[in-house]
């Protein structure tokens, strides 16, 4: 079931990630479940602005030092997101992009494989101190941001 955390102008001006604390402090004490994976974790986002202001709210820098600082403190947080509704505008908060009017979000591509790459390393180690399976969900991550990994880069990590 997927827990909604509600942030807002304050939250995010102030750098406060308390809206996620006990619950992020639960999975730090190892207390989840697999089933938590890729669907624990959704944000609702009330960021104030004026209503002439076009921009997505990934394109506010307000917004994207939050979700900065998010990922420096809770980096395994993509485990936990809704991957259909919520791992595309987190990857969009920390990751160059541009919006196209018919073709949607854009990442910086070069941007987006040094992301990847660097979240596969992490939070293959992350699920391995865990003692959780890694090669599949680190597949499936990839494979959510456009990438194929074959499973023989992973002997390479298990080394």
């Amino acid at each position: 079931m997927t827990q909604t955390i509600a942030l807002n102008t304050e939250s995010i001006y102030r750098l406060d990630l308390s809206p996620l604390a006990a619950w992020a402090n639960e999975v730090e004490a190892g207390r989840f479940v697999a089933e938590d994976f890729e669907q624990a974790i959704a944000f609702a986002i009330e960021f104030e602005r004026e209503p002439t202001d076009p921009r997505e709210l990934s394109e506010i820098p307000e917004v994207r030092l939050w979700f900065v600082r998010l990922e420096a403190t809770y980096p395994w947080m993509p485990l936990f997101l809704d991957w259909k509704s919520e791992l595309a505008r987190y990857v969009a908060m920390l990751v160059p992009h541009e919006f196209h009017p018919t073709e949607g979000i854009q990442f910086n591509p070069e941007a987006l494989e040094i992301f990847l790459m660097r979240k596969v390393f992490e939070l293959s180690i992350w699920l391995q101190r865990a003692e959780l399976p890694h090669q599949a969900r680190m597949m499936a991550f990839a494979k959510m941001l456009g990438y194929d990994l074959d499973s023989d880069f992973f002997e390479l990590l298990d080394c």
